[in-house]
């Protein structure tokens, strides 16, 4: 897995903005979207943490 978050937006609020979009619009589920981006789930789901969003899976979403 590459995790290269540098590819994010970098500003919190926008980050779960465009994640939520994304999961939304054209993901199954969390592990597709990492999937598609190259993403570790764990390390994604710590990396979110750390930027003060918490996933809620029943809704498929950052919190």
């Amino acid at each position: 897995m590459e995790n290269d978050f540098s590819k994010l937006p970098s500003d919190p609020a926008m980050l779960m903005s465009f994640v939520n979009m994304k999961l939304r619009d054209n993901y199954a589920s969390l592990e597709e979207l990492c999937d598609d981006m190259n993403f570790d789930v764990d390390l994604f789901l710590k990396y979110m943490l750390s930027k003060g969003w918490e996933y809620n899976k029943d809704g498929k979403k950052f919190w």
